[in-house]
């Protein structure tokens, strides 16, 4: 008598919506853990990030993605627009992460580009813990119910972690019957050498605000684990010498402090000391020039 195979589950859901709804927070929420990047600042995000959850028999590969905005100015615009629609392609559950009381042109043109992928969707509405009441979302959901009859929609809150396992319960339902494509202990496709790069770029966003445009990238140019100590070199690379000083700060004290921040949350993602160097260089032009966006590490 033969036993009964082990039945697994294993698919994609892709996290979409405008800047700044809190695509990423949802992630790292569900996750357990940190891994992408979070600001206030709207379009953090710059690429497409896979988080693996595994559970049991069931492993659900979630892409998080840049908000889909529709300024295509620089090469990076487009790269992050390109990067966002690609992950619409190849998914089983698309989540449409909205907030909580706004639904504006941006929201309406990503919801097209969204359900004109023929692919199943649910409504995230995001940002629950800031309403004074459950009921202040009532006349949202009516809206989004009546534009989309044939949507589940479900309020959460990704900060506060409101809702989510009833999230993920209705994302399982779209997971097909597969073998597990990543072993069970990963939770991300992208290298040590790329999350370290995106906290650096995280405590610079979160820092600096409005005071630094988008042209600021980070290029890791040594990434050495000893037997004690991570050893870390990294550029931080401007476009104009102005932004360069904003950086730097008043004799490099916010370098310092954007440096500190960092090594703090590397110890944490690499469960081991670290020696961080950060230096700041201009180098003009690179956010819109696609030679140089491939060499950063901008690829499709």
């Amino acid at each position: 008598m033969t036993k009964n195979k082990a039945i697994y589950y294993c698919g994609y859901a892709a996290i979409v919506g405008r800047p700044n709804v809190g695509k990423s927070t949802l992630l790292n929420h569900i996750l357990g853990q940190k891994l992408s990047i979070t600001s206030r600042k709207p379009q953090t995000t710059r690429h497409n990030l896979l988080g693996i959850k595994t559970e049991e028999s069931t492993q659900i590969i979630f892409v998080d993605t840049p908000g889909i905005h529709f300024d295509h100015k620089k090469a990076l615009n487009r790269y992050m627009n390109q990067a966002a629609e690609s992950a619409l392609k190849d998914v089983d559950i698309i989540v449409f992460v909205v907030d909580r009381d706004i639904w504006n042109d941006t929201d309406q043109r990503v919801a097209d580009e969204v359900f004109r992928a023929n692919i199943p969707v649910i409504i995230a509405i995001n940002k629950l813990d800031r309403l004074s009441s459950k009921t202040d979302l009532l006349p949202h959901i009516k809206i989004l119910a009546e534009k989309y009859p044939d949507t589940q929609i479900i309020p959460v809150s990704a900060l506060r972690g409101q809702q989510l396992n009833e999230l993920e319960s209705a994302i399982k339902k779209f997971i097909p019957e597969a073998e597990h494509y990543f072993p069970d202990e990963q939770v991300t496709d992208k290298s040590e050498r790329f999350l370290v790069a995106e906290l650096i770029r995280e405590k610079i966003t979160r820092q600096l605000g409005a005071e630094l445009p988008y042209e600021a990238t980070i290029e890791i140019e040594n990434f050495k684990h000893g037997s004690k100590i991570c050893h870390i070199n990294a550029l931080i690379l401007v476009e104009r010498e102005g932004q360069k000083i904003i950086i730097i700060g008043d004799k490099g004290d916010r370098l310092k402090k954007i440096g500190q921040e960092a090594r703090l949350d590397m110890e944490k993602l690499l469960e081991t000391k670290v020696m961080l160097t950060l230096w700041v260089k201009v180098r003009r032009g690179w956010s819109d020039d696609e030679r140089a966006l491939r060499s950063l590490g901008y690829e499709s």
